[in-house]
């Protein structure tokens, strides 16, 4: 597909038709705040849970790069979890 000057429109083969993609795009940058106090509660405590992992990783495995590989994609669990939430 080649993309058109328009960020809505793509040339798909010769016709001209609708970004497939604009709002998946338009959903995933965008700021999504909670929407209620149940899921501002539900965010604090599955931090508070990952934070308790994190000290754990930190204070039971040696310093070495395969803890840091495990606080690394903890923090990226969290991340995709509460976007999980924010985006749908």
């Amino acid at each position: 597909m080649e993309r058109m000057g328009a960020r809505n429109l793509w040339m798909g083969g010769s016709k001209l038709m609708l970004n497939p993609y604009k709002e998946i795009i338009e959903n995933n940058f965008t700021n999504h705040a909670p929407k209620d106090e149940q899921t501002i509660v539900l965010y604090e405590t599955f931090r508070a849970k990952a934070k308790e992992l994190a000290y754990f990783i930190i204070d039971n495995m040696p310093d070495c790069r395969e803890r840091a590989l495990a606080m690394t994609n903890l923090e990226n669990a969290v991340m995709w979890a509460i976007a999980s939430v924010a985006r749908n």
